[in-house]
């Protein structure tokens, strides 16, 4: 398979982010994914695996089992 165009996996890793931060300006985003596209690990990936990758931190079970304790 060949790889995806700079322009595209940017774009598409913004995308995959936006799902997981819908308040945050775009714009920011798409830089996030230029950012990521810098890594050689994760550009190697196909751009949602990338973002879900470096998303891993912060979406962890710990995170939620902690905001639920905070709730109840």
């Amino acid at each position: 398979m060949d790889p995806l165009p700079t322009n595209i996996w940017i774009a598409a890793c913004a995308h995959r982010l936006q799902q997981r931060w819908r308040t945050v300006d775009p714009t920011l985003l798409e830089e996030v994914a230029d950012d990521l596209w810098q890594d050689p690990h994760l550009r190697a990936m196909p751009p949602a695996d990338a973002a879900a990758e470096w998303l891993k931190p912060v979406a962890s079970d710990h995170d939620d089992q902690g905001r639920h304790r905070l709730l109840d």
